[in-house]
């Protein structure tokens, strides 16, 4: 069976690893392009503690020229992708919670309860839900920070496009919207059949390009994490 991951570098290869290492073929098509802002506006600290829904953010802000001033504050993360990569970064307290930004939105109104100083939020610059706007219902207040950009492919690798109009290709991985989305539009340019093969899907938001692109396979994680998408693909795993 071979799979196409579509996530961005460099979290595609350590996906590729865990696919591989079950057995698979794999191929990868990273279709976003991580770009840091390293000279975003942080706004004046102190903060009570640093909101992170991706490990692109943890390592955008490590390049930071503020980096060892936000190092005292908390971490709050989404994953333990997000949360290791805080620690690459030189965060020493760092809590996670599984799931997506929901998860964590629920987790810090729980924690943060009645803190006076606001929360840096350090985001991409396309963002699936407004956490700010989540916890300010619940009297917190959040200054959000786009601290990396995700740019789209134009297209496939000319090996995938190959791969995916022979039906070499079993499976694809999708990881978020933006990137399904951007499947779509590169899969357009090329065949039908490039979305004929099972789509494991991260979250049914992941999912909706694909409905709407009319893809007739497609299967969702049963919680919005890594570790559920690979069991999704490997049922006994």
């Amino acid at each position: 069976m071979r799979l196409l991951v579509t996530r961005p570098e460099p979290d595609n290869a350590r996906t590729a690893a865990a696919l591989r290492a079950l057995g698979y073929e794999v191929m990868l098509a990273p279709l976003l392009q991580i770009a840091p802002v390293t000279d975003t506006d942080l706004g004046a600290g102190a903060f009570a503690a640093i909101l992170l829904t991706s490990a692109n953010a943890a390592r955008a802000i490590a390049m930071h020229p503020r980096i060892g001033e936000l190092r005292r504050s908390p971490v709050l993360a989404v994953g333990r992708t997000s949360a290791a990569a805080a620690r690459a970064a030189g965060f020493a307290n760092v809590d996670s919670v599984a799931g997506d930004a929901g998860d964590l939105a629920r987790h810090v109104a729980t924690r943060m309860q009645g803190t006076p100083l606001p929360l840096l939020y350090l985001a991409g610059e396309d963002r699936a839900r407004d956490l700010a706007a989540a916890l300010a219902e619940h009297g917190l207040t959040v200054r959000t920070v786009v601290v990396y950009r995700a740019a789209r492919a134009s297209a496939f690798p000319p090996e995938v496009v190959a791969a995916l109009e022979q039906g070499r290709i079993d499976g694809v991985l999708h990881f978020s919207r933006r990137s399904a989305a951007t499947f779509v539009a590169c899969a357009g340019a090329i065949s039908d059949r490039a979305l004929a093969p099972v789509h494991y899907c991260l979250s049914d938001g992941v999912a909706e390009p694909l409905k709407h692109a009319a893809a007739q396979r497609i299967r969702v994680a049963a919680h919005p994490d890594e570790a559920s998408l690979l069991a999704l693909v490997t049922p006994q795993a």
